[in-house]
Order: C-alpha cells, then sequence, then structure tokens
C-alpha cells in the first residue's frame, strides 16, 4: 500500500505537541496560530492511519503508537539538524579537508606555524599535506590534486602576472637567502663575505622553465657580485642537496623562511654580506571561491602580508 510521505515539518509539531503537553501551548512555542497545528497533527495521523494522541480536558497524551512515534522523530529529527549543522560548517569552511602541496623550506616552520592558528579556527578540517617540488606543486594545484600550492619563487611579480586569470596569488611574504655551510664552519663570520662562494662547490637545484625560484635566484645575485664558484652540483631539490651539506662536500645559498627552517639541518647557517634580495612565498589557489581555501588564506591575509 502507498503511503504519502511524511513531512518533516508535522513531524516537528507532533514532538512540539508532546512536548508542550498541548495543542495551545505547543501553538505558542511554534508561534503558529493552534487551528493550523491541530490540522497538521490530524493530517499526521491521517497519513499513518494510526491515533497519535489522546485529546483530553487538561491537553494530549501520546498513544502507545505515539510514543514510538516521539522515540523515532526525535532521533530522526536529531540527526537532521546535526546533518543541517555540519552542512553549514562546510559552507563556512569549517569542515570537509584540504590538500596542500608545498615546498619543504615551507614545510619545516613557516607551514605548521600557519596550521596552529587554522586548526584553532577551523579544527573540523582535515589538513593533508604533499611536499613535492615546485613545479609539481602547480601541477597538483591546476589537476585538482591539491587545494593551494605553496611554492617560493624569484622574480614573483612577472611570476603572479603569467597567472593572471587562471590561478590567485596570496602573497606570503619574503624569504631570505643565507650561506648554508657544512657544520665544521660554526667559526664562519655571520654576516658571511658573498665572495667566500668564489671558486667553491655549489649546490643548486634543478632548474625549471615552469617556477623560476631559487637557481635563477642564486645565478643573478653571483652575478651581480661577480663570484664565480669553482663548479655547480645539481640536485633535485633544496631536501636532497642538505645532506652534501652536511657531509662536508659541498655550499649553498637556500632559501631560509623566517629564519627558522634550516636550523633543524647540522649545517652552519650565515647571513650574507651584501644581503641578497629576497625570494617571495607565495600561495597559490584556484578561482573557485572554495569556503575552506578562502578561511586558510584568511589566516595569511590576518599576518602583514597581501594578495599580488
Amino acid at each position: 500500500m502507498y503511503v504519502h510521505p511524511m513531512e518533516l515539518r508535522h513531524l516537528r509539531y507532533f514532538v512540539a505537541v508532546v512536548d508542550a503537553g498541548s495543542l495551545t501551548a505547543a501553538a505558542e512555542v511554534l508561534h503558529l496560530s493552534q487551528p493550523p497545528l491541530s490540522v497538521a497533527v490530524s493530517k499526521l495521523e491521517s497519513e499513518l492511519g494510526v491515533r497519535l494522541l489522546h485529546r483530553t480536558p487538561r491537553g494530549v497524551e501520546p498513544t502507545s503508537a505515539g510514543r514510538y512515534l516521539l522515540d523515532a522523530a526525535s532521533r530522526v529529527l536529531g540527526e537532521i539538524d546535526d546533518m543541517v549543522s555540519t552542512l553549514g560548517r562546510f559552507a563556512e569552511g569549517t569542515a570537509g579537508s584540504l590538500t596542500v602541496a608545498a615546498v619543504p623550506v615551507l614545510m619545516w616552520h613557516r607551514l605548521p606555524a600557519l596550521l596552529r592558528d587554522h586548526a584553532r579556527a577551523a579544527p573540523d578540517v582535515e589538513v593533508r599535506l604533499i611536499d613535492p617540488p615546485p613545479w609539481e606543486a602547480v601541477e597538483l594545484l591546476q589537476q585538482r590534486r591539491a587545494d593551494l600550492a605553496a611554492v617560493v619563487v624569484s622574480d614573483h611579480e612577472r611570476f603572479a602576472a603569467r597567472l593572471a586569470g587562471t590561478l590567485d596569488v596570496t602573497d606570503w611574504g619574503p624569504v631570505p637567502l643565507v650561506a648554508v655551510l657544512p657544520p665544521d664552519e660554526a667559526t664562519a663570520p655571520d654576516p658571511y663575505p658573498l665572495g667566500s662562494f668564489d671558486g667553491v662547490e655549489l649546490l643548486l637545484p634543478r632548474r625549471t622553465a615552469a617556477v623560476p625560484s631559487l637557481p635563477e635566484a642564486v645565478e643573478a645575485v653571483l652575478r651581480r657580485h661577480g663570484v664565480v664558484p669553482g663548479s655547480v652540483r645539481t640536485v633535485e631539490t633544496i631536501q636532497a642537496g642538505l645532506p652534501l651539506v652536511e657531509a662536508g662536500v659541498a655550499r649553498a645559498l637556500l632559501p631560509d623562511p623566517d629564519r627558522a627552517s634550516l636550523g633543524r639541518f647540522d649545517v652552519t647557517v650565515r647571513t650574507i654580506a651584501p644581503e641578497p634580495a629576497p625570494m617571495r612565498a607565495l600561495v597559490l589557489s584556484r578561482r573557485d571561491g572554495d569556503p575552506r581555501v578562502r578561511r586558510l588564506l584568511e589566516q595569511i591575509d590576518s599576518g602583514p602580508r597581501n594578495h599580488v
């Protein structure tokens, strides 16, 4: 037999009537007049084919069927309220999951600091982290396999202009270049003369046209000051080159976000004189207005950094 589906509104009315003990009291709680409420409850009884309430001069009491419906309706309505609340948090960007592809030097200090603030603002958002090289981070974002890409670039204005119209670019602040030396050079001066790189073996990550990054920044500063390394050893990534510095076989000029990212390694870190122009950390996102992304970017915008 076909049964007309119950309306959630009628279930809420029924629960309110039982809780209030009378149609009159429930009507006041629901801000309704009594006749429409009485019609709604009668319609519910008609649809279900069973009496739900005993009407008495003192008010109403649920029948055995009414008590069953009261328990079941309370569970169903509670689950629906929870569902609506959770979906609302999705809309506000305070629930769900978020995948961030960030280059390792940002993973080591700056990103954890950001995520601590974000976790306080949106504790129910699960953040998943990937640490690819910069060109792969951008590809993951474009392929929708990541929601944000955090990279460190040289010539950030030209890079941002190239992405204009396709991705949003948020400036995450300057990233200074520092001298990274073997651990047995702990007595090296600070600042470290840039000319000391003349004639030594220097590490540089692999260059890529997709994202102008550390190789371009280092080559520009060495060329500007006439410094010629004895040789350049190419490594795939910064993190792949650091063990070679720790082993004492090479030196490097590396980005050190907040001057705090490289301290975890067994190397000697020094500022450089003359001080090179800093690189720039950028956070890239798609232009789809995702509330989870927007909320995380708000954490960045709350600091002294602006959109490019």
